[in-house]
């Protein structure tokens, strides 16, 4: 993810826009985007300040109020997919993609690649 611009021309973009330059003028003068001007200058208006908003974060994954129940059922059955996984979770209020499943297993260090059905049927 890019680095927001700083402060400083942030707050010089937005004073010459205060001083009655338009907003490509100022574009043009500090090389950046007019939409950049425009949105600064907002935001200047609106809070009073040039500071850019939180880039990033952390955000709680959807399946960590089934934590113990994933595990419980991964133990019952360790060759259950994440498709399997996926279609049950409705029952449980919770509708999400396999693949947002695994992704969870992997963080947890579940996810592994499962037995074809001939190896686990004992075939040659």
């Amino acid at each position: 993810m890019a680095k927001p611009y700083s402060i400083d021309l942030r707050e010089r973009v937005v004073a010459a826009v205060r001083s009655g330059r338009s907003c490509r003028d100022v574009a043009d003068t500090f090389g950046v985007s007019v939409a950049s001007v425009v949105k600064w200058g907002q935001r200047f208006r609106k809070s009073g300040s040039v500071a850019p908003g939180q880039m990033g974060g952390h955000r709680t994954p959807v399946l960590e109020s089934e934590r113990a129940w994933l595990v419980a059922r991964i133990s019952s059955e360790p060759d259950v997919t994440t498709r399997v996984l996926a279609d049950e979770l409705p029952d449980r209020r919770i509708e999400v993609d396999h693949t947002t499943v695994w992704r969870f297993l992997r963080g947890l260090d579940l996810s592994h690649k499962k037995k074809r059905s001939r190896e686990r049927a004992g075939s040659p």
